[in-house]
């Protein structure tokens, strides 16, 4: 009787197909997946990527000391432009100081004109208590007088108008012509009031009678 029970070496052989036990596919499959799972545990994904972006962080990044040695590459040997800054600042620091001590004293000035100008009616009062006598020497009110016209002469007013200069209308006032013979110009014949200059301004003029010259 014959046996009709199919044996595995009975099958036909289909080329392509995987053998049992043999290296097929899904064998070389696991085989190259192994390698790609080893790399992933290793290296999970993104980190080189996230790695390579940081170190070209690093090297594009200006720190303190690139700073610090750019400026002092500076100065030590600047450029054109910035010679040209520094030489507009220091004219500018120049001009600066020029306006800041003439502003200084033309204020001073003013300072010491409104002082003296409320020194001036005592300073006239003086006058006449002298050209009366009671100035007489070595007094305490002549001891005053000289003190207080000498602390006004430090502040750099000076008195002017004196009997016999010459008349200049631009610093006297005339208040009366008096025809004299023994005169050939216009000339202080009296001082009615002393006129002050403080440095080169003009306080106030003097008032003084002009003698002029006589026709007869």
């Amino acid at each position: 009787m014959a046996d009709d029970t199919k044996r595995p070496e009975d099958e036909p052989f289909e080329e392509g197909a995987p053998v049992e036990g043999a290296p097929g596919a899904g064998g070389a499959e696991q085989s190259a997946s192994e390698p790609s799972e080893s790399a992933d545990a290793e290296a999970p994904a993104g980190v080189a990527d996230a790695e390579f972006s940081a170190e070209g962080i690093e090297e594009d990044e200006l720190t303190v000391q690139d700073i610090l040695d750019a400026a002092n590459r500076e100065v030590a040997e600047p450029t054109s432009e910035h010679l040209a800054d520094l030489k507009r600042v220091t004219a500018e620091y120049a001009n600066y100081r020029r306006r800041t001590e003439a502003n200084r004293e033309v204020e001073r000035e003013r300072v010491t004109v409104d002082v003296v100008k409320g020194l001036i009616p005592v300073l006239d009062d003086l006058d006449r208590a002298e050209k009366h006598g009671d100035l007489t020497e070595d007094s305490a009110f002549s001891t005053i007088a000289a003190k207080l016209r000498t602390s006004v002469e430090r502040l750099g007013v000076k008195p002017f108008g004196a009997v016999g200069e010459p008349f200049d209308p631009t610093i006297h006032e005339a208040i009366f012509q008096l025809p004299t013979a023994d005169v050939d110009t216009e000339t202080v014949g009296d001082v009615i009031e002393t006129g002050y200059f403080l440095g080169s301004s003009l306080l106030r003029v003097a008032k003084v009678v002009v003698q002029v010259p006589s026709d007869g």
